[in-house]
């Protein structure tokens, strides 16, 4: 568990000596856990850089798993806890879409409302958040008794480094098909897969190589490090786009078949309901 522990806080914070200080121990005591269980496990974790590290594909399959098993024992001690709620407004979204917009968004939000406290649930699983005013889905609207309040409905690209790009020779939507893709499976998200991608644009399934994750973070990752081609949502990878990290591989593009809602349960509160009202 010790070792498991250490890997988790190099992985998310890719170094080790961050990871030391984190859980105060020494860099070189996080090492040889990592050594430790890279060979139990009978594989690398990491690539070991001059400047720092990356994670291998195994890796970072490793860093989703343990991120899932520590949310879930979160939230079940928080909700043994049973303490007083303190927290004015709490909105629950995945990984992705705190990360790339919803928390922006807070702080702007708390520069007009700085006494309104925003609580987010970062959660890549279906049901194992608590209790939450606010929700926002990737998906097509229910008829559950929330308030589904459209984001942005978005287009669909194909995404990747420059360098990606030149070393499979990819000038069309053609090359796409035998390239190395990312694919991502999700439980929380219904997210549009390349098949869906190739479809819309009447081109058969790819038949490349594939890498499948279930955590588009770490999809996006995997494409900056030249592992292969993800597909891109417009108004979540702007940033992405403008730092020339990421950049679209073919001009073409298909909409979105599903949109990004804020859902609003019928207990939020009047806070609640003010940070809706703003954030759409």
């Amino acid at each position: 568990m010790t070792a498991l522990i250490c890997f988790e806080a190099a992985a998310r914070n890719m170094s080790f000596k961050v990871a030391a200080s984190e859980i105060n121990v020494t860099p070189a005591a996080v090492s040889h856990q990592i050594k430790a269980l890279e060979q139990d496990l009978g594989c690398a974790l990491f690539i070991r850089r001059h400047r720092g590290v990356e994670l291998t594909e195994k890796g970072a399959f490793l860093l989703v798993a343990l991120q899932r098993s520590f949310e879930t024992i979160s939230d079940t001690v928080a909700h043994l806890r049973a303490r007083p709620e303190t927290v004015d407004v709490t909105i629950r979204a995945s990984t992705a879409i705190s990360a790339l917009w919803l928390t922006p968004k807070i702080g702007a939000f708390w520069r007009i409302y700085p006494e309104i406290t925003v609580s987010q649930i970062i959660s890549d699983v279906p049901g194992s958040a608590g209790r939450h005013d606010l929700s926002i889905r990737y998906a097509i609207p229910q008829d559950n008794g929330e308030d589904w309040r459209p984001l942005f409905h978005d287009r669909i690209f194909a995404i990747g480094t420059e360098r990606f790009r030149q070393e499979h020779g990819i000038r069309n939507v053609a090359d796409l098909l035998t390239a190395p893709l990312i694919h991502l499976r999700s439980e929380e998200n219904d997210w549009t897969g390349w098949s869906d991608w190739f479809a819309g644009l009447d081109h058969p399934a790819p038949r490349g190589r594939s890498l499948h994750v279930n955590n588009y973070m770490i999809a996006l990752q995997a494409a900056e490090d030249d592992i292969g081609a993800v597909l891109g949502w417009d108004g979540l990878l702007g940033n992405l786009l403008d730092q020339g990290r990421l950049v679209r591989l073919v001009p073409e593009s298909i909409p979105s078949p599903a949109g990004f809602y804020l859902t609003v349960h019928p207990r939020a509160s009047a806070k609640a309901r003010l940070f809706a009202d703003w954030l759409c």
